[in-house]
C-alpha cells in the first residue's frame, strides 16, 4: 500500500443521466398506443415521445397514435413532450411482443392562451461557465455545441456561490465528434463552487446525424468505439461478464483518509474572507489564501495488488444476475488508451506512489454509495445514482455520451 494521490473533492462529480436499463439483449418488443389530454381526452397530434437515453423516439399522428417497433426488452424512462403540457415521465418495462399504452398528459399551470414572457436572466459569463462544465473539456466535448442557448436559464447565487441552470423545453446539443444530436429534456444543473461539487440530470434522446460522406461516417464509427472503450459502461459490462482483465482494466483498492492539516487551513481561509468581507484582498492575503487552498482535504491510499473478480461483484450463476459490490473505493485504470490530451492529470505526491502507477492509462475512481447495485447485461446500473465517479470518468461528459442502444462492433476472430 502506498499513498497515491491527494484527494481533490472538486473532481468528485455526480453525473445523473437517469438511465434506462435493458435486460434482454436480442429480445425486442413493440410499443403502440395513444397520447391524449387528461381533461378533455382529445388526441394530441405531433407530441414527441421517446425512451430516455436511446435513439428510440416517435411523434403522434393526427389521432394521437404512435408506434415504437423493435425496442430491446427492459426497463426505460418513457418521456413525452408537448407544448402547453407538463413533461410526462413514466418508467415502463418493455416485454417481448406487442404492448399497448394509453397515455394522458396534464396541461401546464398556464394555458396556451396565457403566454407569460420570462426574461432570460443569463449573464454571458455565467452561461459560459455552465456550458464549459456541462459539455466538458475533452477533445470530443470541444466539438459539441448547444444550439438553443436562449432556452437555457442560468442563475448565480452569490450567497451560496452556486451556479444553477434549467430549461423549460430542452437543451439541443450537436456532437460533431460522434455524429449525434441530443435533446436533453428536464435539465437540472447545479455547480457549487464553495463545496466543490457538480450535479446534473435529465432525460436525453439521441438522433443520428447524417454524414456528409463515407469518410465522415467511418470517423464517427471510430470515435464512438473510442468513447465506449474504457468508459464506465464498458467497465461494468466487463464486471458482468467476468472479463475485467481481458478487457484491459486494472482494478485496485483505494482508501481515503482525512488530512489532519485541512481543518485548520480551511478555518483560517474562512476567517480571512469573513474579516475582509467586501474589502479587497492585499497581496499578502492572496498569498495566504492560495497557500491554504492548496491543502488537500484528504489523501488517498492505494493498494497496488489487482483486485480479484469476486471482490468486485456478487453473482447468481443460475439466474444470470450480477451486482456490483466492493468495500472502500476502487481505482480503475483502462490500460489500452492514453488519457485525452486535454486531461489535467493528477500528480503523485511521492516517487514511491509514481512507481506504483501504470505508465499510461485512463485512471478513474469509483465509489459505491449503497451496499450493492445490480448490473445489467449492457453495462448499465438499475440505480445509476448508487455510484460516484471521480478522475477520468468524471472528466468525460457530453463529448463521450453514447445512447444505451449503442453496441460496439464485435471483434473479428
Amino acid at each position: 500500500m502506498v499513498p497515491a494521490f491527494s484527494f481533490r473533492p472538486w473532481l468528485l462529480l455526480l453525473l445523473c443521466w437517469l438511465l434506462a436499463t435493458t435486460t434482454g439483449l436480442g429480445q425486442v418488443g413493440t410499443l403502440t398506443g395513444s397520447v391524449r389530454d387528461s381533461l378533455t381526452q382529445a388526441p394530441l397530434e405531433l407530441a414527441s415521445l421517446f425512451l430516455a437515453n436511446t435513439t428510440y423516439g416517435a411523434s403522434t399522428n393526427d389521432k394521437g397514435q404512435f408506434s415504437l417497433p423493435n425496442v430491446p426488452v427492459g426497463q426505460y424512462d418513457l418521456i413525452i413532450s408537448y407544448l402547453g403540457y407538463k413533461l410526462y415521465k413514466r418508467t415502463i418495462m418493455v416485454k417481448p411482443g406487442p404492448q399497448t399504452l394509453a397515455l394522458l398528459l396534464s396541461p401546464a399551470a398556464q394555458q396556451l392562451g396565457e403566454v407569460v414572457v420570462r426574461p432570460n436572466p443569463n449573464r454571458e459569463a455565467d452561461y459560459q461557465k455552465f456550458a464549459k462544465s456541462f459539455l466538458g473539456a475533452t477533445s470530443f466535448s470541444q466539438q459539441c455545441r448547444i444550439r438553443n442557448p436562449k432556452d437555457v436559464y442560468v442563475e448565480y447565487d452569490v450567497d451560496k456561490n452556486e451556479l444553477t441552470a434549467t430549461s423549460p423545453t430542452f437543451v439541443q446539443i450537436d456532437n460533431a465528434a460522434l455524429g449525434y444530436r441530443m435533446k436533453y429534456y428536464g435539465l437540472h444543473f447545479t455547480q457549487n463552487f464553495k463545496q466543490r461539487y457538480m450535479t446534473f440530470y435529465g432525460w436525453p434522446v439521441f438522433e443520428e446525424l447524417k454524414p456528409r460522406n463515407e469518410r465522415q461516417a467511418r470517423r464517427w464509427a471510430t470515435n464512438r468505439q473510442q468513447a465506449y472503450h474504457g468508459s464506465l459502461s464498458h467497465f461494468l459490462h466487463s464486471v458482468y461478464t467476468g472479463q475485467v482483465t481481458p478487457e484491459g482494466f486494472l482494478v485496485q483498492k483505494m482508501r481515503v483518509v482525512p488530512n489532519p492539516r485541512f481543518p485548520r487551513a480551511d478555518s483560517l481561509a474562512q476567517a480571512l474572507r469573513k474579516a475582509r468581507h467586501n474589502a479587497p484582498f492585499s497581496a499578502a492575503d492572496q498569498d495566504s489564501l492560495a497557500r491554504w487552498n492548496k491543502v488537500p482535504r484528504a489523501f488517498s491510499m492505494l493498494y497496488t495488488a489487482p483486485r480479484p473478480l469476486d471482490s468486485l461483484r456478487r453473482a447468481q450463476p443460475d439466474s444470470g444476475r450480477v451486482w456490483l459490490r466492493f468495500r472502500d473505493y476502487l481505482q480503475v485504470t483502462y490500460l489500452r488508451e492514453s488519457p485525452d490530451v486535454a486531461y489535467p492529470a493528477s500528480k503523485p505526491i511521492s516517487a514511491q506512489a509514481a512507481a506504483a502507477l501504470p505508465p499510461t492509462g485512463q485512471i478513474s475512481t469509483l465509489i459505491l454509495l449503497n451496499q450493492e447495485v445490480e448490473i445489467q447485461k449492457n453495462g448499465q446500473l438499475y440505480n445509476p445514482l448508487a455510484v460516484f465517479m471521480d478522475g477520468y470518468w468524471g472528466f468525460e461528459k457530453m463529448g463521450e455520451f453514447l445512447p444505451l442502444d449503442y453496441m460496439p462492433p464485435t471483434p473479428a476472430r
